[in-house]
């Protein structure tokens, strides 16, 4: 697929993403415009993304159909980096460009607004306009990966084992579940949506080290100034990143290592596949994260 048509579905999605956006009406002074803080900001959309070039390359016709799904991923990825900026957990102080929600209104509104969009992520997941028995496995994949079985454990390990040096492998652990779990996650919902269970575990796994890569992207960007990536930076030098571990230099030979595999991965993908997906992630990501 060329840049153009490209492009062309992640300006679609974002159309429909802000013509939808959660709404929470009552006489609260703040807390719709809370709710909405985050998502009016341009984001990467990475991960919803994800799931339509998968769809796609194979339904093209449900594309439409797995909007409110790519929606309802956002949200949830939305509220984890609202809870993950919380005084508790990372202390952020900007996200997006933007104060993160503590900031900007007061910590019980940013805790409230990450809960609100957890739940109306799922809920946008269950009306969709797909089959009963594809928005239950969606459901069920998400929730997995959302939660007990991804986000909310690698969470959990980040912080409890912040100021205490990590083994690179259980390193790797804490951000598959932290990062690459929802990565991975997306692209099976997109095989699900699409009908090619053959590729849900393939795309899994994929997603797995994808998500591995994403992780030490982040943690180079960290090392960049706060205006540059968009979000707070220098708060990673106490806690357990491939950066703090191996260092710069070899955590940028490890990314150029894992991307240069998953490449080779991509490279057998059938053609479809390769149209949507594989040159989103040729023109995403493996082009913007040398520094």
């Amino acid at each position: 697929m060329g840049e153009k048509s490209r492009d062309q579905l992640a300006v679609k999605f974002e159309e429909y993403f802000q013509r939808n956006l959660p709404t929470a009406p009552s006489f609260h002074p703040h807390f719709e415009k809370a709710l909405q803080w985050l998502l009016k900001v341009p984001g990467k959309r990475f991960r919803p993304l994800l799931i339509l070039k998968v769809v796609e390359a194979y339904e093209p016709l449900l594309v439409d159909g797995a909007m409110p799904v790519a929606a309802g991923v956002e949200l949830l990825h939305t509220y984890s980096l609202i809870h993950d900026d919380l005084p508790a957990m990372d202390n952020g102080d900007l996200r997006r460009g933007v104060p993160t929600l503590h900031r900007q209104f007061d910590e019980v509104t940013a805790i409230l607004v990450g809960d609100g969009l957890n739940t109306e992520g799922f809920r946008l997941i269950a009306t969709a306009p797909l089959s009963p028995e594809v928005r239950v496995r969606v459901v069920a994949v998400l929730g997995e990966v959302g939660g007990l079985g991804g986000i909310v454990v690698g969470q959990a390990l980040d912080c409890y084992f912040e100021g205490r040096k990590l083994p690179i492998k259980e390193l790797e652990e804490l951000h598959r579940l932290k990062t690459g779990k929802l990565i991975a996650g997306a692209l099976k919902i997109g095989a699900i949506i699409g009908n090619r269970p053959h590729l849900e575990e393939p795309l899994f796994q994929f997603g797995l080290r994808l998500g591995l890569l994403f992780q030490i992207q982040d943690d180079l960007l960290d090392l960049q100034r706060e205006e540059v990536v968009g979000k707070s930076t220098g708060l990673d030098s106490r806690k357990n990143t491939f950066v703090t571990l191996l260092g710069a230099e070899e955590a940028r030979n490890r990314a150029e290592q894992l991307a240069e595999e998953l490449k080779r991965e991509m490279e057998g993908w059938d053609p479809r596949l390769r149209e949507k997906l594989g040159s989103f992630l040729e023109g995403y990501l493996f082009r913007h994260w040398s520094f």
